[in-house]
């Protein structure tokens, strides 16, 4: 039973999901289904207006599906947890407070029962996971874009989830800083041991980081078209897998697919 519900960490059991629009009824995912290993990164990819975020949000309990289930940890999923961090594109990040309150008052929601120093040990030990511990008394305009991004990924971890949603986390930066970040959520990854779901619209970093990847067809009623395994060892070095055989591979069949999917559109 314990290794069954390892293997089927986070389950989507025939989930469609329908919204009602001015047009009338729009529908955006179509019997998806998809076991999630714990400890396992997952990156969801493919073509705008395929339902990448709606699956995000559906697993964060952000929405309810029309019909399905979801599962985290044999629980069904009905509304957000604690269980399920997100981290999205924009930081969120409440300009008045510092890095360190920003990060403490997740914590103290999550840990109410918790005393002041534990609360504070918490916190310190996310930042210090994210490399801010030199930070913490910076308020969010006294730091970087990439910055700010670490700040909102320690204030989701610092909640100890089982599961970290992640909704193209560094989609609005430039590129150099994008590489150092997911360098840095490589590493974040290997200590936190957290299940990871993230959305992305990038090639390279899907391949980079995940697992596997999840390719959705196009929208409207989106489906999972295909699934990929990465079969890249751990730890990672980008520089490395640029001449890696495999990891071109991989990239290449990501491609084939986008690309098949925008010529079917198109056509």
């Amino acid at each position: 039973m314990e290794k069954n519900l390892q293997e089927r960490y986070v389950q989507l059991e025939n989930v469609n999901m329908s919204f009602t629009t001015k047009k009338g009824v729009f529908n955006a995912l179509n019997n998806i289904n998809l076991n999630i290993r714990e400890g396992e990164f997952i990156s969801i990819i493919g073509h705008s207006g395929c339902g990448k975020s709606t699956v995000l949000n559906l697993i964060a309990g952000l929405l309810t599906p029309t019909t399905g289930n979801l599962f985290c940890a044999g629980r069904e999923i009905h509304k957000p947890g604690p269980e399920r961090a997100v981290v999205f594109q924009n930081h969120s990040l409440l300009p008045w407070l510092t890095c360190f309150e920003n990060v403490l008052l997740a914590v103290e929601r999550v840990f109410a029962n918790e005393t002041k120093q534990q609360h504070a040990d918490r916190t310190k030990a996310a930042l210090e996971l994210v490399g801010l511990s030199h930070a913490s008394e910076k308020r969010p305009n006294e730091i970087s874009g990439g910055m700010k991004q670490r700040v909102g990924i320690a204030r989701a971890l610092a909640m100890e989830p089982k599961v970290l949603l992640l909704d193209e986390p560094f989609g609005a930066l430039d590129a150099l800083t994008r590489a150092t970040l997911q360098d840095e959520l490589m590493k974040i990854m290997a200590k936190s041991g957290s299940t990871a779901v993230m959305v992305t619209h990038d090639v390279d970093e899907a391949v980079l980081l995940s697992d596997r990847i999840v390719m959705m067809t196009n929208g409207p009623s989106a489906e999972i078209g295909e699934i990929l395994a990465v079969d890249l060892a751990k730890p990672r070095n980008r520089l490395e897998l640029a001449e890696d055989k495999n990891y071109n591979h991989l990239r290449s069949e990501v491609l084939r697919f986008l690309y098949e999917r925008h010529a079917k559109k198109a056509a």
